[in-house]
């Protein structure tokens, strides 16, 4: 998509393309990023079908969806964020004058959403009912993912692709975050996602076939447990989680309990990143442009070509 065709929008909502059928206001859907088709796709976990298509500015790479009907799509190269509401699914509003917005965590209660800039290595929070920037904090350079403790008091941010140090923001004040700490894995990080219970963090690797599960409050055991190649993934169902390995082409379920494997699924290569909700799994290909679902065990119901190629994929919730 050419950039000069947004310049100008500033805040303006962004229409629909047309022509296409909107998604049934209740149905349960999912969003997947077109990269290189400056795009988001909407596609209905019931049918498998492509339902929508959603002009934004170039270059959605990751997507976040929250309480509240809002999503969140950051756009690295245009230094942009867009904000989507879904009921119905439209572009409500373009944040611009970011560095490299990377990654998104969306506070439990809805209100606020917090994003990593690798580029100029803070936090941005976004206040997401005035879809307004209302605040931020310096955590270091190249910060990417990053996630937020259930009760939406503490946030780890991964600080690069292949991190030697995590970030630990303090948002139990959102507008006003604080960095605590900085953690140090026992190997470069990539991903890092909190667990259900918010006692833990898993913690993926960048180069190597590992991950840790490490205790969130800094102190306890951690359990280390083998992976497929790296980079690595996450995302938790009913007592599981999911790990998604892009590299390897496969998606491992391990037992919360003991991190033990309880079933491997073969997905497209390129399928990096994972998210969990509404009783599915899904994992975008950023090789192929496919987009897998898999129910709750991790078996491969549906598997559809969405784009050129797909960064990203979220649940609505």
């Amino acid at each position: 998509m050419d950039r000069r065709a947004f310049l100008g929008l500033g805040l303006a909502t962004l229409p629909a393309l047309a022509g296409v059928r909107p998604a049934p206001r209740r149905a349960p859907v999912a969003l997947a990023t077109a990269d290189t088709e400056a795009h988001v796709v909407v596609v209905s976990l019931a049918s498998g079908r492509v339902v929508q298509r959603l002009h934004t500015v170039e270059d959605p790479r990751s997507i976040e969806s929250g309480p509240g009907a809002h999503v969140v799509v950051a756009h690295p190269t245009a230094g942009a964020l867009s904000i989507l509401t879904t009921r119905p699914a439209h572009v409500r509003r373009v944040l611009r004058g970011l560095g490299a917005p990377r990654y998104t965590a969306i506070a439990p209660d809805g209100a606020h959403a917090f994003v990593t800039d690798g580029e100029r290595g803070e936090v941005v929070v976004i206040d997401l009912r005035r879809a307004r920037i209302v605040g931020g904090v310096e955590v270091g350079a190249g910060a990417r993912h990053v996630t937020l403790d259930p009760a939406g008091r503490t946030l780890w941010a991964a600080l690069g692709s292949s991190a030697a140090a995590i970030a630990v923001v303090d948002v139990s004040q959102p507008t006003r975050p604080r960095l605590r700490r900085l953690v140090r894995p026992p190997f470069l990080a990539h991903d890092v996602v909190f667990s259900p219970s918010g006692r833990r963090v898993w913690v993926t690797a960048g180069r190597e076939r590992r991950l840790v599960v490490m205790p969130a409050g800094g102190n306890g055991r951690r359990l280390v447990l083998d992976a497929d190649q790296a980079p690595q993934h996450v995302s938790f169902g009913d007592g599981v989680a999911f790990v998604a390995s892009g590299d390897s082409g496969s998606m491992r379920v391990h037992d919360l309990a003991d991190g033990r494997v309880r079933h491997v699924a073969r997905v497209p290569v390129g399928s990096y990143n994972v998210q969990a909700g509404a009783g599915a799994i899904v994992t975008p290909s950023l090789a192929s442009g496919r987009l897998t679902i898999l129910d709750r065990s991790g078996t491969v119901r549906r598997e559809l070509k969405v784009a050129r190629a797909a960064h990203d994929a979220c649940v609505l919730r």
